[in-house]
């Protein structure tokens, strides 16, 4: 067990002395101000840090509950940051837990431990703590994260092993040190610029459980008309929204976030592990995520291989399993990252949806380098002619020798069901093509004056029946 690991408020207690620095990663809620409020009674050089990553964290009204406990407040902001090297890792690997719901805190957390522990070392904390407990994820991503990155001092969270209530912090804050506000929070929310996440409290049994509806702020239906959204990727990356090109990755997602949300799309309820295998309820919002991880899988799905596309879904959810589990600094996360960015070289071109109340749909994409067949009547033309062996026949007797055939497909016959062409061998070297054309048919006939359509290059192949 790791001897610098902070548990307990006890362990605090022992660790630190007069005028000892302590940095808190401050969330800005009712688990942060508790923990202020404890740390204020062993005076301390307190300073409260909080890593702005797309949240809602309300500084002012926070500033009036650390001047209580005289505590500074830090503020820095690390949103283009998050955006441009943590999300846009996540689009490339997929960007779900398990196919589900897009992760979250998984992507924020590597980055405020990054942040603490650059900032703890500037100031000479002798202490860099947080506030998840074992019934949160963020445990062991952050104390995970600050191991990784080598931070000196003890770190980790004294509501690991001390379990204490949110009632019990409520009353505390309130009767002891006279601090009102938190009796309407009913749940544990954490947000950033990618999703908004909401969990314990009345979201704690899986099987009995009512959302407050308020709880949503960007996924609220307002738009009753559909429209047709356009985003363009350049190598995996969102570079413009109809027509229109991104000069900022974090606004971007913002202002997807509100186009999006208010058709009412972007909201999961699943589960997630723990530590141990044990799994709680999270409930989401994501109107952004939920577009472009679906715009970049039905891309990448027209441009990329299908060999290396299961490869990047496969190694994808690898990198997901090291960003769940906190281990976003290791060397298995940089090598399963840079294979996806090479793989996404090919995935450029734009993508269209419809946007409805409650919904969307694909309308259209069109790649820069396409795989997929837009004629598939003419790809079927195409591939009969590349086996160059055709005599063509008409009804009423008279044949154009096209060519003696070779190669794959002789002896197998050929259905046209479709176009109404039946190939034949006539021999064991030569193909008849009888096209079954009606009296008063208006379709053009193929002869050597108007000949089938000219064939790809490409190994010779034969047609199945449809």
């Amino acid at each position: 067990m790791n001897s610098r690991k902070v548990r307990s408020f006890s362990d605090i207690e022992q660790l630190c002395h007069r005028n000892d620095t302590v940095v808190t990663l401050c969330g800005g809620g009712l688990d942060s101000a508790y923990l202020l409020a404890q740390l204020s009674k062993l005076d301390l050089r307190l300073i409260a840090l909080s890593v702005d990553v797309g949240d809602d964290f309300e500084l002012e009204q926070f500033s009036c509950i650390a001047d209580k406990f005289d505590v500074d407040i830090t503020r820095l902001d690390y949103r283009k940051e998050f955006a441009e090297q943590f999300v846009c890792a996540a689009i490339l690997a997929g960007g779900r837990y398990l196919g589900q719901h897009p992760i979250s805190a998984s992507l924020s957390r590597p980055l405020i431990a990054r942040v603490g522990v650059e900032f703890a070392r500037s100031v000479g904390a002798k202490c860099l703590l947080h506030t998840a407990n074992q019934s949160q994820n963020s445990l062991r991503r952050l104390n995970g994260a600050i191991s990784d990155l080598g931070f000196e001092g003890y770190f980790g969270s004294p509501y690991e092993f001390d379990a204490v209530s949110r009632e019990f912090k409520r009353l505390e804050l309130q009767e002891e040190f006279g601090i009102s506000g938190f009796a309407n929070r009913m749940t544990s929310t954490d947000t950033n610029l990618w999703c908004r996440e909401f969990e314990s409290g009345s979201l704690d049994d899986p099987e009995q459980f009512e959302i407050d509806q308020n709880l949503y702020q960007w996924s609220v239906e307002s738009e009753t008309a559909s429209r047709v959204i356009q985003l363009r990727f350049d190598r995996g990356h969102v570079v413009s929204v109809d027509t229109e090109p991104v000069a900022d990755f974090v606004d971007l997602i913002r202002g997807l976030n509100t186009t999006i949300g208010r058709y009412g799309i972007g909201r999961f309820s699943s589960l997630e592990h723990l530590e141990n295998g044990e799994k709680v309820l999270e409930v989401r919002e994501a109107p952004a995520a939920t577009l472009i991880l679906e715009g970049f899988a039905q891309l990448a799905s027209a441009t990329v291989e299908v060999e290396t596309l299961r490869w990047m879904r496969t190694l994808g959810e690898a990198l997901i399993l090291e960003a769940v589990e906190g281990r976003w600094f290791r060397g298995l996360r940089e090598a399963l990252q840079s294979f996806l960015e090479v793989s996404a070289h090919r995935v450029s071109g734009e993508v269209r949806f419809t946007l409805r109340n409650g919904g969307f749909e694909l309308a259209g994409l069109k790649a820069v380098s396409p795989l997929y067949i837009r004629d598939r009547e003419q790809w079927e033309y195409a591939k009969a002619t590349a086996a160059k062996s055709v005599i063509t026949r008409r009804f009423d007797g008279a044949s154009v020798l096209a060519e003696q055939g070779h190669g794959v497909g002789l002896g197998q016959q050929v259905d046209w069901l479709d176009a109404g062409l039946a190939h034949r061998p006539s021999s064991e070297k030569t193909w008849q093509v009888h096209e079954h054309i009606p009296h008063n048919a208006a379709a053009p006939r193929f002869s050597s004056q108007n000949p089938l359509p000219g064939a790809p290059d490409g190994p010779n192949s034969t047609t199945s029946l449809d």
